[in-house]
């Protein structure tokens, strides 16, 4: 594999010859695979798996087996991520004040992974506002989240500015940086061949415009995370100490685990069992008081794609209400209100591909729950001599 010479020269001068070439030759390697359980969709999959050092819920699997296959993972019972990002858990579980009705955002959140990192390790009661600002990906965040099962997550697609007049209503911001992607030369070749020295100048010049725009909203005393999937100090340490000096915060220590081989906040693919990735923590100065959302606020402000558990909707003139896909995954919703049927696995990814259906013949009319291991899938509405397939056809699986 050919890195860019000015990315060997960066690399070489921020951490020496020998080092360097240990990282090249991770860089060469295979990735490492490894998927996050969901603590409150605890279903007994990867049982022997390894687990992250630094998230509880964290698995390494010795194999990448095929996630699309398996119906536990379309009913949010895990999520597949990178290991180094899974640190983030270490530092909520570490600064995380031990108060309810938490307000916490994660602003660069598709494809949905610290998202749903966030909502395992927020208290119960918090709220989370997972943001996109691009359309596209904002869908998939949302299908994610939805999968994950949190009543208390809402998804917006809007851009940092836009945030602004809600105030300062922020306990937890999360920023993931869009950055130059070293940390994903691994696992995506053709991010070499788009990096350049001055995509590396634009990218953290574009993240302190991000990360002032968004600092507005964060309370005195509230906690910034800020984290790259890149090795470069401009777009990392640079940027940390920008956001310290010129913003106002105090930088947070990382860890004690030195076996856990990070350096300055760095996960390094020759030092962890991981894809790079870098992380700081900062409290920014003062000390703010917790404030409620203004829920009236958020809608008339934010472009608003899930608000919580989505009701059903009515289908007819007599008010039938047909549940929504929101409502079968929720963890917060009792289940036992719809007759249900356990599908087999083959009957299972049939419905994932919005097949159509065939029940067992004493099934009840109407709206019925399905599952897998008792895990919800969704729902189809029971015709008698067949049943309507209701499972989002753009969420449809197309592997055989």
């Amino acid at each position: 594999m050919q890195l860019p010479a000015d990315f060997e020269a960066l690399m070489t001068e921020q951490l020496g010859t020998d080092e360097y070439r240990l990282l090249a030759q991770a860089i060469a390697g295979n990735p490492a695979i490894s998927i996050r359980l969901n603590s409150r969709k605890p279903a007994n999959v990867f049982t022997d798996a390894k687990p992250v050092p630094w998230c509880a819920e964290g698995r390494y699997l010795t194999e990448r087996p095929q996630f699309t296959l398996d119906p536990l993972f379309h009913a949010g019972c895990y999520y597949v991520q990178e290991a180094s990002s899974m640190f983030i858990s270490h530092l909520l579980r570490t600064y995380l004040p031990e108060q309810s009705g938490l307000t916490c955002l994660d602003l660069c959140a598709a494809p949905g992974g610290k998202s749903t990192l966030l909502l395992n390790d927020l208290p119960s009661n918090a709220t989370l506002i997972a943001n996109e600002p691009i359309r596209q990906r904002a869908h998939i965040l949302r299908e994610n989240i939805i999968k994950w099962g949190s009543p208390n997550a809402i998804v917006t697609s809007n851009f940092a500015a836009d945030f602004q007049p809600l105030g300062a209503v922020f306990d937890l911001i999360l920023c993931d940086a869009p950055c130059s992607g070293e940390g994903m030369f691994r696992k995506d070749s053709d991010s070499i061949g788009e990096w350049s020295l001055r995509n590396v100048a634009m990218c953290a010049e574009r993240q302190r415009q991000i990360v002032g725009d968004i600092w507005p909203t964060l309370r005195e005393g509230g906690l910034f995370i800020y984290s790259t999937c890149t090795f470069n100090h401009f777009e990392d340490e640079d940027n940390v100490q920008w956001i310290a000096n010129e913003l106002g915060a105090d930088i947070l220590p990382l860890c004690d685990q030195p076996e856990w081989g990070i350096r300055g906040g760095h996960f390094f693919p020759h030092r962890t069992q991981g894809e790079g990735f870098f992380v700081a923590i900062l409290r920014k100065h003062g000390e703010g008081k917790h404030k409620d959302l203004d829920a009236k606020k958020l809608r008339k402000h934010l472009n608003i794609l899930l608000e919580g558990t989505e009701p059903g909707r009515v289908v007819d003139r007599k008010g039938t209400v047909e549940p929504s896909q929101s409502q079968a995954m929720s963890t917060a919703i009792d289940h036992s209100q719809w007759p249900s049927v356990e599908l087999s696995l083959e009957d299972a990814l049939s419905y994932l591909r919005t097949e159509p259906l065939h029940l067992p013949n004493d099934t009840p009319r109407g709206y019925v729950l399905l599952t897998y291991q008792h895990f919800p899938l969704g729902f189809c509405k029971n015709i008698g001599a067949r049943a309507n397939n209701l499972y989002p056809s753009e969420w449809r699986i197309r592997k055989k």
